[in-house]
């Protein structure tokens, strides 16, 4: 029984057991057993815990307490695996935005950040009021690649993040990347993109996915470069091949993608490819296209470019290294393809622009025609330079080796001469040309006419057929002549090559890329590397796309034993990178300066270790360098709408075109006598010019005209006395070194 601990009560229990002390009790009454009850029943006390019973199977835990317990040890808090973060954790996962203060991707403050926006700053009082979900924060570029772009690269990272945004020119979300071949407008436009699928003002990304539209050979090339500079970060889908439908349902799952992490947000595809299934790029949006090599984009009425243009995409970038090719139409294509509207409508461009600059550059123009095409000339640049960056290859002779650039004049063989000579007087060309205008019935005549200067071989078989132009001209040629092998010696252009691929071989390392637009020549060029025994690898139109990056690939490696690589200038001439080799040879001229530019480009890039020596080959005298003149009077109209060179001289009527079919054998160069070189007196040049003559021509991007006492190149002076009469020489780094 319990007892009261009241101080009270144990005074009272003290005073009891005194009273007991002094009268002990009488014997008390037998009490029954505790245990026992009336009715014989066992009786328990409700305080006593029942005694367990004693058997010998061992004690065990029950499972699903067992298992509570080790959910309890396992279940530990998420930690942020960062050393010493202090950040919130929230309820969300690691990744998504948090609560609290908005902030960029990248720190705008690390030495060296590319920073593309800033935002605004605020007074004390504004950023009391402002909402700190709707601050807008820095965008900034990823220190991955802004550590390894260029000073002009950053520049133009700049230029394309504020044309796509709109911040350039408001409404408009277009631009065109015009720098020179070799600048890394490749890397530009990958920088643009991963900029925009993984930030903006807004902290969210800007796209969610982007597109690359290219030639075929190059789309292997895009990819293989987002993988180098981005290193896995991002997953890239090329299409380079495969059926319609596994085509059309790769395209189909692209544009279904959604939300903030889109497996592969960028695609990269082939003109060719995007215009035989453009049906299923066109049912959802896409947050950028970039058009590489974008002067396919010329003529507004070919399928790929309403293709293209009927995109549900705003934002437009242009590649093109040669925006200008043929006439200021073309280049209003492009212009209205990226920007809408900035130019107008195509009858306004051609009414207020184009009519009066080509007026006012025709060397028959008045002065008041002159004046006018002038001033329109400064109101296109104007418009247009608020959406096109243009910087010149001049910029990367401080980063790459000498460039050595040399026209060659050949002089033809006497079987040369004798079946161009036989051919104009049975064909007649001139009559049929217009003021210019080449008619179909003379494309014929030209093209026999550029084949001939390359080698009589190539024109064998229609003087076997007794074709017009060509009757009576298998008896000019030798009595044992074959076609089945090379003779170079029936060829000026063939004798050159000949001594300067001997001289190459037996005194230097180099490799050697010969171009050409005839694959007939190639097959020549076959003919005198397996003759001479010289190992080459051939690219033309017939090799898959595939099969063209394993070849380039191995032609680059320091370790590969080919001599020669073979390139078709229009299968393969736009975007290659060749630096394996450092000497080209460019066979043959084409009408369209850019293509010649485009493939001469290939070897002085990025990566190059070496000198580089480009052979530009002419035949003296003959439609070749009329056709150089006429490269000259394009790339002035070029120079003076993209480079904005005023001291272009205009040098050709579009009327003396009409020479085009004659041949002058009492000249070494008739390019150089008719520009009027003012450097040169007697055939030799004088440095410096002669006092108060005016030295700015058309010729003023070669340094030098050289003959043979000023040659320095002993690759040609080997040739020199076989065939070659005239060159005209251009150093890249003459003006950093200070030669006059």
């Amino acid at each position: 029984q319990r007892r009261s601990l009241a101080p009270s009560q144990l005074a009272k229990r003290r005073a009891g057991d005194e009273e007991e002390d002094r009268h002990p009790p009488t014997t008390r009454k037998r009490q029954k057993p505790v245990s026992e009850t009336e009715s014989g029943e066992c009786y328990m006390s409700p305080f006593r815990k029942p005694l367990a019973q004693l058997t010998n199977r061992p004690y065990c835990l029950d499972s699903s307490q067992h298992e509570a317990f080790i959910r309890s040890i396992l279940s530990k808090p998420f930690k942020v695996p960062i050393p010493n973060y202090k950040g919130p954790l929230g309820l969300r996962a690691l990744g998504i935005k948090r609560a609290g203060l908005r902030s960029p991707l990248h720190d705008p403050f690390e030495e060296g950040a590319l920073v593309l926006y800033e935002p605004p700053l605020l007074s004390a009082h504004d950023q009391l009021k402002i909402d700190k979900d709707k601050a807008p924060v820095h965008v900034v570029v990823d220190p991955v690649l802004s550590r390894v772009l260029r000073p002009h690269q950053r520049e133009g990272v700049k230029f394309l993040w504020d044309c796509v945004t709109s911040r350039r020119i408001p409404g408009s979300h277009g631009c065109i990347m015009a720098d020179e071949m070799g600048l890394g407008k490749t890397l530009q436009c990958i920088t643009l993109m991963w900029t925009l699928l993984r930030q903006s003002p807004d902290c969210k990304p800007e796209i969610e996915k982007a597109m690359v539209v290219s030639p075929s050979s190059l789309v292997r090339n895009w990819y293989n470069e987002v993988e180098k500079w981005l290193g896995g970060r991002i997953q890239a889908l090329a299409i380079d091949g495969g059926s319609k439908e596994e085509i059309d349902r790769k395209l189909v799952g692209f544009m279904n993608q959604r939300g903030l992490r889109v497996p592969s947000p960028i695609l990269i595809i082939s003109y060719e490819t995007f215009r035989l299934h453009a049906e299923a790029l066109q049912k959802g949006s896409v947050g950028l296209v970039i058009c590489d090599e974008g002067h396919r984009l010329k003529n507004s009425e070919n399928q790929t470019y309403q293709a293209l243009n009927s995109l549900n995409t705003p934002r437009r970038v242009l590649i093109s290294g040669t925006p200008i090719q043929n006439d200021l139409l073309e280049y209003f294509s492009l212009v209205h393809f990226v920007n809408s509207g900035i130019l107008g409508t195509a009858q306004e461009f051609k009414r207020h622009f184009e009519i009066p600059i080509l007026k006012g550059r025709d060397a028959d123009a008045s002065e008041a025609e002159r004046h006018k095409g002038e001033e329109r000339l400064r109101e296109l640049i104007s418009i247009v330079n608020r959406c096109l960056i243009r910087r010149t290859s001049d910029i990367l002779s401080k980063y790459l080796p000498v460039k050595i650039e040399q026209v060659v004049c050949c002089r033809l063989t006497p079987l040369q001469a004798e079946l161009y000579k036989n051919f104009l007087k049975q064909a007649k060309p001139v009559e049929e040309l217009k003021e210019g205008k080449i008619s179909v019935s003379s494309l014929s005549s030209i093209t026999s006419l550029k084949k001939l200067c390359n080698h009589p071989a190539l024109i064998h078989d229609k003087c076997v057929e007794g074709e017009e132009g060509f009757i009576g001209a298998l008896d000019l040629f030798p009595a044992d002549y074959s076609t089945k092998s090379v003779e170079p010696q029936l060829s000026g252009k063939m004798l050159v090559l000949d001594y300067i691929l001997a001289v190459t071989k037996s005194t230097s390392n180099d490799k050697v890329v010969l171009v050409s637009n005839y694959t007939q020549t190639l097959d020549l060029f076959e003919k005198l590397c397996r003759n001479r025994r010289y190992l080459y690898v051939r690219l033309d139109g017939t090799m898959s796309i595939k099969k063209r990056a394993k070849i380039v690939e191995r032609f680059n490696s320091p370790s590969s034993p080919e001599f020669i690589f073979m390139l078709s200038s229009k299968a393969g001439g736009c975007g290659l990178n060749l630096i394996g080799a450092n000497r080209l040879v460019m066979f043959d001229p084409d009408w369209n300066p850019a293509n010649d530019e485009q493939a001469m480009a290939r070897v002085w890039r990025d990566g190059q270790k070496k000198t580089c020596y480009i052979y530009r080959l002419l035949s003296t005298g003959t439609i070749e360098e009329k056709i150089f003149q006429r490269q000259t009077h394009k790339k002035a109209l070029s120079s003076c709408v993209v480079d904005e060179e005023q001291d272009v001289e205009r040098h050709f009527s579009l009327g003396e075109l009409k020479e085009l079919f004659t041949l002058n054998e009492n000249t070494t160069s008739d390019t150089h006598d008719k520009i009027k070189c003012h450097r040169c007196v007697n055939g030799h040049q004088v440095r410096p010019p002669p006092e108060g003559s005016d030295c700015t021509s058309d010729l003023s991007q070669w340094n030098h005209c050289a003959d043979k006492r000023g040659l320095q190149d002993s690759v040609l002076k080997a040739a020199w006395d076989a065939a070659v009469t005239f060159i005209f020489h251009h150093h890249s780094h003459e003006e950093q070194r200070g030669i006059p």
